[in-house]
């Protein structure tokens, strides 16, 4: 070996010192000795082999494209030492590294793994290569199989970088977003583009479908991002190494190695194949994996720039009719049926597409255009101007820089001729300096490569000035080419002759001043000179580079003679693509020395912040990311960190994980919150803040250690606090950090998200409650309008602050495939910010803005204040350009001045005349105008409805829109107050709340957990018929009943809640028991946090997050019953209920408002109020609508009035009872009775507006209310008008008090009156009910407040229901007396009403029953066979003796799950039903002994008919009925043959989200193959690998989204036998069994379909089973025993996602049996 490698060298020394044509014969040798090295590589090391590979690279750029090396055959993935054959058709046959076979048989596996993030390629392989060593011994067993590792990396990664740095075969790179045929459905949404290297299988053939016959043992459904590649109408000729046209043909290969580029991340990709019965084993597959890595990995640490392309100078081919097609599992799947015959016009194909088999030959398709085209050839140079011209643009191509801005001049004619005749560059112009130097520094902030700045000489120069200090202040590079005067025409008086040395000077990083051109000087001085600048510009500090660059005339390309010699030295240049000078930076972060202290701090540090400030790419955004997930600190990110607006992989956030603090800034407002919240240790990366009011925290704390990272080593240290400054990028620094261990403080970032939670819901409720369109409201918004590939620049002043202060932190994302897969490793991304906060100037933010547009290539939204724009409306000139970019929107916020000035201080002390003048600067520009002149789409929007509409359709259309914003300084300002003042307020309170609880930082939802939950059955008697009964109450009981539900906390704190629902509820008493009974399993050990107190949203989250119960699913007095049992139990902990707020004016009781029924004459119910006025009663409402004419009911009315005066309130409450036409003569009559308002005049919604405006009567909401579903302030948004005076709220039909707040926090803001009212509640609710309004009244006084009004007078609520209770569930009644401030109202007391929930006990005498959990039954039931025996799990809900139903329920679970899945679902039936759940056999702890000895027999005999007969003896064991059978997924296709089968045995079924099986033979074949290959994996990786690939389905897309996930999967792991649950998957798939199809026309007993509304599948599948039934001529009446029922919100596992509808539907089934 020794000797090869000295053979080798000496080789290489010779090529390389010889001339620049080599012989085929001497490369060819050196081939071979390379080859040998490396099949001997056993006796090389690691760095000897890389030795070589830089040899040969030198050897082959020596030859530079004339011979061409011929690729290492060892290496060349189609074939193992012979070289690359293309397999022929009449052959048949498929081709594995160099072996093929004719099995048609699936792999024993196909799997795709995600592997947590990486920040480097390097990091990746190592991930990757650490993971397969832990498979290798179970895939040891595996005779053949697919495996594929992906990791996700930065987005820095491009897949063509990849072709440009290797020289593996085969290559492969596609545009994915240029491509035609069928949908893109077989590809991840957003994908941009591929790449592939080397090739794991190969196959060819006669066509697309010749070659997925081959490939499909090879793919699977279950991996969809396994893929194979190829071209269509071509094949690899192996005689001639060359790509040939052969008509009706297909190459495709799966990559070894694949890149796939999306807009937020990049993913690798490493895939495995091996087959035994090839004689390639795993070990084989790996080996040349490894390999193939190795040789890219160090092809790309071996280039220092990527931008060169000598590799591609080669043979190549363009041809017709050929397309880049892709394959699939899920293709093939579709096809399956067809035995895989389509047509090439229906796949998806490519066209922008690179196919390269070997080094000898390539087929290309609109991609690399240019690539080819040589350097410019010096002899065409006219003149020295233009060869040092030309040069200089040359040198900035091969280094990347082909982005010039250029602006018009004399001067510099030479340089804009040559930058504008290469083939490579994208060349822009503007007439304004200024804004062409802020375009550059904006291409900067995007692409974080400089822009190569083109100017005349003169001022024209001086105006880069602003840009350039943009550029130097945030450390951005960019070119300052600047033509000039020769030196003999300075200082002589000469034209347009200033001095230009060291014109920006300490602004750039470094001014070169070039000779005049001439042939005396070397040109190389030119290469040297543009080498050295574009080093100084990009590394280590970026920055703005000056090169001045005097010219001589002529000008122009005016023939002119000069010396060749000039070029002496540059022969290798010209044959090469590479710079003339490569600079190496080696600068590596290390832990030696002090650096040590740092992480020592960290990692001791109890209170930590990490602040990410203003980070310029979206690989140090990933590399941000990775440092929060490491540390699990609170984190506060800047605007411009890419991280302050998130958008979610999955439906929920990761917030749990990841603490960002979004709201810091608002937090602090709160004096006390400021004070409370002491850091001990800050780690800010990135560069300065944005917001003030975090700066003056940290200044005020002054933290014992401030950590400041960033890459340049200036001090960014205004208020002096950084004791620790680390110069490193963030990348480094965190990839540094990826190797310590650290322990996250939870108590500490639960305590700062508490605060932050709770100010960010008052937020964007405040937003949400203003109805005019806002500043605030447009920043809020704006990241919910962003498409996948988007971006933000935002502008200075006023934009940037809202930004920071109000935007979103989680912004809604688009679903897609490859997120769907990532999410469990990369929850979240952040979305691009950019703006420019170097000198945070608003001079030149549209252009800048534009050049970020071309630098990143994303669609950009673009937020400036009107001030901004106006200042640089040139700008616009570059904007109507369009040149390389997306389309961009730009969002104008026009308040017609300098906003910001009204929020300062000056605001307060200045003269109106003085601010308007010289301040806020007012104007009157028509922004639509400036837009016209130059060809813009302009859109004015006035609402937020409009502006909503017009980011939409901007998104939509593929040109550039500005948006103006219509607002205002004074109401701006105006709302910036209220929020601040709302902000501070929630802080204030949750602080109140968490305060308490101080040492050791314990956080709020730490300590209270429920222990159980208990409730009971009353009947108490009324005393009167409840008004919301029929008028004819003869017979009617008197009683009523309800649910008291009792909460017990872990500390011991008790909390009671009534469920009582009445005619007015959507829900019976019945359905609430059920929902009972369930909410008592699943809440048991569930943590009480105690910011639920805040209400505000927090409920909401807590049942779904917590209890896993979807909200919109509970019944709203149930919800209402449970939420006042949780804060009653934590009122003890907290201090009372509802807050401890105070008022201005503290009020003693809440007035109380009585109800009087109209029965009878006018006169009895005029008497009967003066009954109550005489009590005390202030306020009094009457029931109407109850007479046949409303003018009877006016009478009666205006009676009241004639006997009572005027000194009462009067409410009229129609119920919804009269038509308009009946409503508008009442109000006629009754328009001079003061009537305080008619609640519900009208039957229909949509009158309620037409009879305010015909009456002018005052209107109250009451039932429409009660009928609102889903986003109250959305649906409210209509009833804003002013005749709507009151709301009137009743938590028990509206779902609750979180539900109430809110739409009394609505009403609030709108000026409407707000009235608590009851449902004929016990005492226990109208207590309740009486803090409540209480609170709303204190809410409303401290609004009141915030906007300088005077305080609302005591409103009179709807709790006189009081007196229709004979009895009480309460052993203490509710207290209602004379008293109010001027003791002459009947009110509630609120210390009694306090002191009555206190001491709350429940009167015994009122309970019928009561419930306290029911317990479960745990058997085993044997079954002894001359074949097996068989041992069969049972869990039974046992009820009370009393209470033992009769009817027999059997639950059936799916694959992998197991009886304990239904026992909720059972306790919640128990009443109903005798609920029995089983293990089914080869699941959870059922079990199989086989008597046969005979592997194959063993498998064939597990079946469907065998599980079917093992359940109706169980059956016959449990019970002499007939059974209803509830089964899901597989449980669910068992049901149905055991009903089929059975019949005399079942009752009825419910099947849920089932199927009768597989109709099409080879559909069924293909089913079985693929749970074959699952089984397979499931029996050789074990549950842990396999769950991670069966949950990856997009299946289970909704279920991934549900909270309690993890935790069922995790469940799912404990199954005993991996070996009898991959039996079972085999031997009861549905590629086995039978169908029932056929069985479904002659089926006669009661079924109920079941589905998920988020699974489309098994929604078809249900509807097609309903039809086969309807159409059955057997059947006359098929619609008394087939129903489907759609469960909305959830997907294919309906009764694990949203299991409370389901729970009703079967209830109501067996009760319809």
């Amino acid at each position: 070996m020794t000797f090869l490698l000295d053979h080798v060298l000496t080789l290489t020394q010779t090529l390389s010192s010889s001339a620049p044509l080599c012989s085929s014969a001497a490369l060819m040798n050196c081939e071979l000795l390379l080859e040998t090295a490396v099949l001997r590589k056993s006796a090389v090391d690691s760095s000897n082999l890389n030795h070589l590979y830089r040899s040969r690279r030198r050897i082959n750029h020596k030859c530079s494209g004339k011979v061409r090396l011929l690729q290492r055959r060892r290496f060349h993935s189609f074939s193992s030492i012979q070289p690359l054959r293309c397999l022929g058709e009449a052959k048949s046959e498929l081709q594995l590294d160099g072996f093929s076979t004719d099995s048609d048989a699936p792999v024993k596996i196909c799997v795709t793994r995600t592997l947590p993030p990486a920040l480097t390629v390097s990091e990746a392989v190592e991930k990757m290569r650490e993971e397969v060593a832990k498979m290798r011994p179970n895939l040891l067993n595996l005779a053949s199989g697919v495996l594929r590792l992906q990791i996700a990396l930065p987005p820095t990664l491009k897949a063509v970088n990849w072709l440009f740095s290797s020289e593996s075969f085969p290559q492969f790179y596609f545009l994915a977003n240029k491509m035609g045929g069928i949908s893109p459905v077989d590809l991840p949404s957003g994908l941009l583009g591929v790449a592939g290297i080397g090739a794991a299988v190969h196959a060819k053939g006669s066509s697309p479908s010749s070659a997925a016959r081959k490939l499909m043992r090879y793919l699977s459904v279950d991996s969809p991002l396994i893929s194979a590649y190829g071209f269509t109408e071509t094949l690899y000729n192996d005689k001639l190494h060359c790509v040939e046209h052969v008509s009706r043909s297909c190459c495709a290969v799966i990559p070894q190695i694949e890149v796939n580029e999306f807009e937020d991340c990049s993913i690798f990709a490493w895939t495995l194949a091996w087959d035994d019965s090839l004689l390639h084993s795993f070990d084989e597959a790996i080996n040349s994996a490894e390999q193939e890595l190795f040789r890219v990995i160090s092809c790309i640490q071996d280039i220092g720039y990527p931008f060169d392309k000598s590799w591609y100078i080669s043979s190549q081919s363009t041809m017709k009719d050929s397309d880049m097609v892709v394959l699939n599992g899920k293709l093939l799947e579709r096809t399956a049926s067809g035995g895989f015959n389509f047509l090439k016009e229906q796949l998806p194909k490519f066209f922008c597409a690179y196919f390269r088999p070997s080094a000898a030959g390539s087929q290309v398709v609109n991609v690399f255009r240019g690539i080819c085209e040589g350097v410019h050839s010096v002899s065409q140079s006219a003149n020295i101007n233009a060869l040092w011209a030309s040069l200089i643009v040359e040198e900035f191509v091969r280094h990347g820089l082909t982005y010039f801005c250029i602006a018009p001049g004399s001067r510099s004619s030479p340089l804009a001729i040559a930058a504008s005749a290469h083939k490579l560059t994208t060349c822009m112009s503007c007439y304004d300096e200024r804004s062409l130097a802020f375009h550059g520094v904006g291409f900067a902030r995007g692409s974080s490569m400089p822009a190569v700045v083109i100017t005349s000489s003169g001022t024209a120069v001086s105006n880069l000035l602003p840009g350039v200090v943009e550029a130097s202040q945030d450390f951005l590079p960019m070119i300052l080419l600047t033509a000039d005067r020769p030196p003999e025409l300075h200082d002589c008086g000469a034209n347009q002759a200033i001095n230009q040395v060291n014109h920006f000077g300490e602004f750039v990083r470094h001014s070169f001043n070039l000779p005049a051109p001439t042939d005396e000087v070397l040109a190389r001085t030119v290469l040297t000179s543009i080498d050295s600048a574009i080093y100084m510009a990009t590394q280590p500090v970026p920055g703005p580079v000056h090169i001045n660059c005097p010219f001589r005339e002529p000008l122009e390309s005016y023939p002119l003679d000069w010396a060749v010699e000039c070029l002496k030295g540059l022969d290798s240049w010209f044959l090469s693509r590479t710079p003339f000078t490569k600079y190496y930076n080696m600068y590596n972060f290390s832990f030696c020395g002090e650096i040590y202290e740092v992480f020592k701090i960290i990692q001791n540090a109890e209170r930590g912040i990490l602040l990410i400030g203003g980070l310029l790419s979206e690989e140090e955004t990933w590399a941000a990311l990775s440092l929060a997930k490491q540390l699990l600190w609170p984190v506060a990110a800047d605007i411009r960190s890419g991280l302050c607006m998130k958008k979610l992989n999955g439906a929920f956030s990761d917030m749990d994980v990841l603490p960002f603090i979004d709201n810091l800034d608002h937090v602090l407002i709160s004096e006390a919150a400021n004070i409370f919240l002491e850091p001990d240790a800050i780690l800010q990366i990135g560069s300065r803040l944005t917001s003030k009011r975090i700066c003056q925290f940290l200044e005020f704390h002054s933290p014992k250690s401030y950590i400041l990272v960033d890459k340049h080593p200036y001090r960014h240290d205004h208020s002096h606090i950084v004791t620790h400054r680390v110069q490193s990028t963030v990348v480094k620094f965190a990839e540094s950090m990826r190797k310590n261990q650290f322990s996250p403080k939870k108590e500490w970032s639960q305590l700062l998200m508490a605060l932050d939670t709770a100010v960010s819901r008052e937020i964007s409720l405040q937003i949400s409650l203003e109805c005019s369109l806002t500043e605030p409201y447009v920043a809020h918004v704006m990241g919910d309008s962003l498409d996948e590939n988007a971006a933000l620049f935002i502008g200075n002043s006023m934009a940037i602050r809202d930004a920071d202060m109000y935007a979103k932190g989680w912004v809604k994302s688009s679903p897609s495939t490859l997120l769907e897969c990532l999410k469990d490793a990369l929850p979240l991304r952040g979305i691009r910010i950019a703006g420019n906060r170097g000198a945070s100037g608003i001079d030149g933010l549209l252009s800048t803005a534009v050049g970020f547009a071309v630098g990143c290539q994303k669609k950009v939204l673009c937020m400036i204040g009107d001030v901004s724009f106006l200042h640089d409306t040139n700008g616009l000139s570059i904007l109507s350009q369009r040149i390389q970019r997306k389309p961009m929107t730009i969002l104008v916020i026009n308040n017609h001045g300098g906003a910001i000035f009204s929020l300062l201080p000056i605001a307060e002390r200045t003269g109106s005349d003085i601010l308007e003048k010289y301040f806020y600067t007012s104007h009157d520009i028509s922004v639509k105008k400036l837009c016209e002149a130059h060809g813009l789409l302009h859109l004015h929007v006035h609402t937020k409805k409009g502006l909503q509409e017009a980011l939409s359709s901007c998104q939509d259309l593929d040109r550039d829109c500005v948006i103006e914003v219509e607002s205002s300084i004074r109401s701006n300002s105006s709302f910036h107050s209220i929020l601040k003042w709302s902000a501070g307020w929630a802080s204030q309170e949750a602080l109140k709340i968490i305060s308490p609880i101080k040492a050791p930082f314990l956080g709020p939802s730490s300590l209270l957990t429920i222990v159980k939950m208990e409730f009971s059955k009353y009947r108490i008697q009324l005393a009167l018929p409840l008004t919301s009964s029929p008028r004819n109450t003869d017979g009617h009981s008197l009683n009523k009943e309800g649910y008291i539900v009792t909460l017990t906390l872990n500390d011991g704190s008790v909390g009671f809640g009534e469920v009582a629902p009445i005619s007015i509820h959507r829900e019976s008493l019945e359905d609430v028991e059920e929902q009972l009974r369930f909410l008592a399993h699943v809440i048991e050990g569930a943590s009480a946090p105690r910011l639920l107190a805040l209400l505000g949203g927090s409920f909401g989250s807590w049942f779904w997050k917590h209890l896993g119960v979807m909200p919109s699913s509970i019944f709203p007095s149930v919800r209402c019953g449970i939420e006042t049992a949780v804060l009653l139990a934590q009122a003890r902990q907290q201090g009372g209920l509802f807050g401890r707020g105070d008022s201005r004016k503290k009020r003693s009781g809440v007035p109380v408002c009585a109800l009087v029924d109209c029965n009878g004459t006018p006169d009895e119910v005029a008497h009967l109020v003066s009954q109550m006025v005489a009590e005390g009663f202030r306020a009094v409402k009457v029931k109407a609508a109850r007479r046949k004419d409303p003018r009877e009911d006016a009478e009666v009315i205006k009676k009241i009035r004639e006997k009572n005066g005027y000194q009462i309130d009067l409410r009229v409450d129609a119920n919804r009872g009269w038509a308009l036409e009946q409503a508008v003569l009442f109000g006629s009559c009754v328009k001079d009775c003061a009537i305080q308002y008619i609640e519900e005049p009208v039957q229909q919604e949509g009158d309620i507006i037409k009879f305010c405006e015909e009456t002018n009567l005052p209107v109250a909401l009451d039932e429409t209310i009660d009928s609102i579903k889903g986003d109250y302030l959305n649906q409210l948004e209509k009833f804003i008008h002013p005749g709507i005076v009151a709301i009137v709220i009743k938590p028990s039909v509206v779902g609750g008090f979180e539900n109430a707040a809110l739409i009394a926090r609505w009403a609030q803001g709108h000026g409407k009156t707000v009235v608590i009212s009851s449902a004929f509640e016990s005492s226990l609710s109208l207590a309740t009910y009486a803090l409540f309004s209480s609170y709303l009244e204190r809410q409303a006084d401290e609004i009141c407040l915030a906007k300088g009004k005077e305080q609302s007078p005591a409103i009179a609520h709807g709790l006189g229901t009081y007196r229709w209770l004979n009895e009480d569930v309460s052993t203490e009644k509710i207290s209602v007396s004379v008293g109010g401030d001027r003791h002459n109202t009947m009110e509630i007391s609120i210390e009694a009403a306090a002191n009555l929930l206190e001491r709350f006990q429940v009167d015994r005498n009122t309970i019928i029953n009561s419930f306290s959990g029911e317990s479960v039954r745990d058997f085993k039931w044997t079954l002894e066979e001359a074949e097996y025996t068989c041992s069969i799990r049972v869990q039974e809900v046992v009820t009370s003796p009393c209470e033992a139903p009769e009817r027999v329920c059997i639950f059936l679970h799916g694959f992998l799950g197991a009886g304990g899945d239904w026992v909720p679902i059972m306790k919640a039936l128990s009443v109903n039903a005798r609920c029995i759940a089983v293990d089914l056999p080869g699941h959870g702890e059922s079990e199989i002994s086989w008597k046969v000895v005979n592997e194959e027999e063993r498998e064939r005999s597990m079946s469907l008919e065998l599980v079917g007969d093992i359940l109706c003896k169980l059956l016959s064991h449990l019970t002499d009925k007939e059974v209803i059978l509830v089964g899901y997924s597989l449980g669910a296709r068992i049901s149905l043959y055991m009903a089929t089968k059975y019949k005399d045995k079942i009752e009825g079924t419910v099947m849920i989200s089932g199927s009768p099986g597989i109709r099409v033979d080879s559909a069924r074949r293909t089913r079985l193959a693929q749970d074959e290959a699952r089984a397979n994996y499931l029996s050789a990786l074990g549950m842990e690998c396999f769950l991670k690939t069966w949950y990856a389905s997009d299946l289970w897309s909704s279920f991934r989204d549900h909270p309690n996930f993890q935790n069922i999967v995790r469940s799912r792991q404990e199954h005993g036998d991996p070996q009898a649950l991959a039996q079972a998957l085999y031997g009861l798939s549905a590629g086995k069994q039978g169908s029932l199809w056929e069985e479904l026309k002659s089926f006669r007993k009661p079924i109920l379909l079941v589905h998920g509304e988020k699974d489309p599948k098994f929604k078809k599948i249900a509807k097609k089973m309903l039809d086969e039934m309807r159409i059955s001529p057997v059947n006359d009446d098929q619609d008394c025993f087939c129903s489907i029922l759609e469960v909305p919100s959830s997907g294919h596992a309906v009764h694990l996602e949203n299991p409370l509808p389901l729970i009703n539907a079967v209830r109501k089934f067996m009760a319809q049996i």
